[in-house]
């Protein structure tokens, strides 16, 4: 690590991270890449096992290398992972792992980084693009310390072979928790819950071989009123009804609650396991008692194992919390090309989750940011 030339810094080795690196570098700019763990794309490797991107190969691509064709259309866990091993090789991206920063300040026309081992980094510019899987959110509920069985977040799950046999109740039916679901019920566990606190919208992965994501492409500036309508139209037509199986249709439009941080579940098994009775919708949770949980219904269910799809927090308060750059809720204020007014040269990428796609939008984040900070270098 060294100063010399004060390359432009980016913290994390995730594909935010590397594809602004290799696009920083296709413009003749010295970058170096922070990676508090010992390899790239750390977060994906923690992922569950049966994991397929829910986006297709051809749009989740980083900038430079397409993913092969050998990966298939909808890339699992393991060759994405292998994929951007290839893409830090191939681009020449220098990677420096088990360095974690702490938090940045500004000094006069340098960014400080305050990371482990008492190590002060300076730079002019700084990437952040830890992402939004950083630390994992597991809720507070009332008598969560004391509950007698199992209780992890999803983060921690694997596979099902350690749940075979066992009641399993799973919270939160975004992506993860819905696949998770599947996975329990196709892999022995006696019984199989999920907890539903909002009905999701439920979308066909494909239809007649065209992908959801196509659509979230074409309808992404389009009126969120048209889209919500549009949208109602196509789950009727193509999703059945689960109400009786206690899954009701949402209330609010897909756009809408896309706008408000909810992407649509894909299905990927979720409606033949919930229409065969082998997962079975319940009400959210409302507390743990010992070796019960109540439910926001008032009834109460005795699982085995509780696992909570509750999803993360983008972590970035300890970080940049104190420089004025977070809204209320955590996310940078400022995305992509554009920096605050009161932190100039300080970029943030990959804390959005789009319909159209988290990896398209970081690969065409990263040629704006390169272009941006090449422009104000100029």
């Amino acid at each position: 690590m060294t100063d010399e030339g004060r390359p432009v810094h980016v913290i994390g080795a995730g594909p935010g991270g590397l594809a602004t690196a290799a696009a920083l570098r296709a413009r003749g700019i010295s970058t170096v890449v922070l990676e508090k763990s010992d390899s790239v794309g750390a977060s994906w490797r923690a992922h569950y096992d049966r994991l397929h991107l829910h986006t297709t190969r051809r749009w989740s691509s980083l900038p430079g290398l397409p993913i092969p064709r050998s990966y298939g259309r909808w890339v699992a866990r393991d060759d994405l992972v292998r994929y951007l091993e290839s893409y830090a090789e191939y681009h020449q991206i220098e990677v420096a792992t088990g360095v974690e920063v702490d938090s940045l300040d500004r000094q006069g026309d340098q960014w400080v980084l305050h990371a482990n081992g008492g190590r002060r980094l300076t730079t002019p510019v700084v990437v952040v693009a830890t992402g939004c899987n950083h630390t994992a959110h597991l809720p507070d509920w009332p008598g969560r310390e004391s509950f007698e069985g199992e209780l992890l977040h999803a983060s921690r799950y694997r596979h099902a072979a350690p749940y075979a046999g066992k009641d399993v109740l799973v919270v939160g039916v975004g992506n993860t928790g819905a696949e998770i679901a599947v996975d329990l019920a196709e892999g022995g566990a006696s019984r199989v819950r999920l907890a539903v606190r909002t009905p999701p919208h439920i979308v066909r992965r494909t239809t007649l071989g065209w992908p959801a994501q196509a659509s979230a492409v074409l309808c992404r500036r389009l009126p969120t009123r048209l889209v919500d309508g549009i949208a109602a139209q196509l789950a009727k037509a193509s999703v059945p009804d689960l109400s009786p199986y206690g899954l009701p249709r949402p209330t609010t439009g897909l756009y809408s609650r896309v706008r408000e941080g909810a992407i649509p579940v894909q299905d990927v098994g979720l409606v033949k396991a919930v229409r065969e009775g082998r997962v079975e919708p319940v009400a959210g949770v409302e507390s743990l008692d010992g070796s019960k949980v109540q439910l926001t219904d008032g009834t109460t269910v005795t699982p085995d194992v509780v696992i909570a799809a509750t999803g993360y927090r983008r972590g970035l308060e300890d970080l940049v919390g104190h420089l004025g750059v977070l809204d209320a809720r955590g996310r940078p204020v400022v995305h992509g090309r554009r920096t605050h007014p009161d932190a100039p040269g300080l970029h943030f990428t990959g804390f959005t989750n789009p319909i159209s796609g988290m990896l398209r939008e970081i690969a065409r984040d990263a040629d704006k940011i390169a272009k941006a900070i090449s422009k104000a270098a100029a």
